[in-house]
């Protein structure tokens, strides 16, 4: 343990000791994301990990960088800290996955108003459990004491992650092809996104979260809005490595109508059954209570769909199984069409 203190620095509200603590309890949080190219390093100036390229004929970095929102508020209401992390590798990695790039390495960054040991080390131990989902090293991060600018119970999370992809390799949308499959992969709910219309229909400052409610299957509403986001990495590279993969869109903020047109070129649109498509009871309990019309809910949620994968119509029975086969229940929402219009729903 460091011998640096400042009682100084501890009267206007740092704790340092308080952060030489919570880095000894995240520890053991780290050492299970340990891949091979990872060097142990953590409390250290910078995170080192050994980039292994071998049978790649033109390896390209690919990074990636977000946060979680403004769910965030949810943990804090519940005082349920382990589950977050998840929520911001998944936003990260959810998104390089996109071009066939395999995470390599994650870094966190944390801005608390008061430092608690355990609760960081809690947050981390969620990271931690979504580098491990998505097969990356957790090598680094950093936690910043804001006292004065923060509230003692508030606290802020971001990542930032970096994979590699051969460049042949990576997912070209410029292969899309009119009658292409449009496959959903499906969420575990709301995901990390959307939260600030959230929390205003359900009014969640004063709500009890606790309560069971009837059409969420019995669950509170808390326990449903906290479900971490799905972490896609693992499907989708074993997806890439066994089908022709023209598009892949992950679904966040902006829902259907900004995300899918992000992995189809112009001229062509996506058509999607709304009959097809699996709509978890959250998002009708949304726009119920809120009088939130369809469209605003395609357009600022992901509905039930984490992520879209565009393949060709006679590969899309190998797609499904595939998928399957790791893990994930997906099914055809639709298909790519000719025209301007880069997603209807009918």
């Amino acid at each position: 343990m460091s011998e640096s203190y400042s009682a100084s620095y501890a009267a206007a509200g740092v704790a340092i000791t308080a952060g030489y603590r919570a880095v000894e309890l995240m520890k053991s949080h780290v050492a299970r994301t340990m891949t091979a190219g990872m060097a142990e390093n953590i409390g250290g100036f910078g995170g080192l990990f050994q980039l292994d390229t071998a049978g790649m004929k033109a390896p390209c970095l690919v990074s990636g960088t977000d946060g979680v929102g403004t769910k965030i508020r949810i943990a804090q209401l519940l005082d349920k800290h382990d589950t977050i992390g998840i929520d911001c590798v998944a936003m990260c990695v959810n998104d390089i996955i996109c071009c066939g790039a395999k995470p390599l390495f994650f870094l966190d960054y944390i801005a608390c108003g008061k430092n608690v040991p355990e609760k960081i080390a809690a947050i981390v131990g969620g990271v931690a459990e979504g580098c491990v989902q998505a097969g990356a090293a957790l090598v680094g991060g950093e936690t910043a004491e804001h006292p004065g600018v923060m509230d003692e119970h508030d606290y802020d999370l971001a990542g930032f992650t970096v994979g590699v992809v051969d460049r042949e390799k990576a997912v070209d949308m410029n292969k899309t092809r009119a009658g292409d499959a449009v496959i959903a992969l499906p969420s575990t709910g709301v995901h990390s996104n959307g939260f600030s219309l959230v929390r205003r229909v359900f009014r969640v400052e004063s709500a009890d979260l606790l309560a069971p409610i009837e059409a969420l299957d019995g669950k509170g509403l808390g326990e449903t809005l906290l479900t971490p986001t799905r972490i896609y990495v693992k499907p989708v590279l074993a997806l890439l490595e066994q089908v022709e993969v023209h598009g892949v869109s992950h679904i966040t903020g902006g829902g259907f109508y900004e995300n899918i047109p992000r992995s189809i070129p112009r001229g062509l649109g996506a058509k999607i059954e709304k009959a097809a498509l699996r709509i978890p009871p959250v998002f009708q309990l949304i726009a119920g209570t809120g009088g939130v019309p369809e469209r605003d809910m395609f357009n600022t949620f992901n509905m039930g769909v984490g992520m879209s994968v565009t393949v060709p119509k006679e590969q899309a029975d190998q797609a499904l199984a595939v998928l399957a086969e790791n893990g994930v229940d997906a099914y055809i929402m639709g298909e790519i069409v000719p025209g301007e219009e880069k997603v209807t729903l009918c």
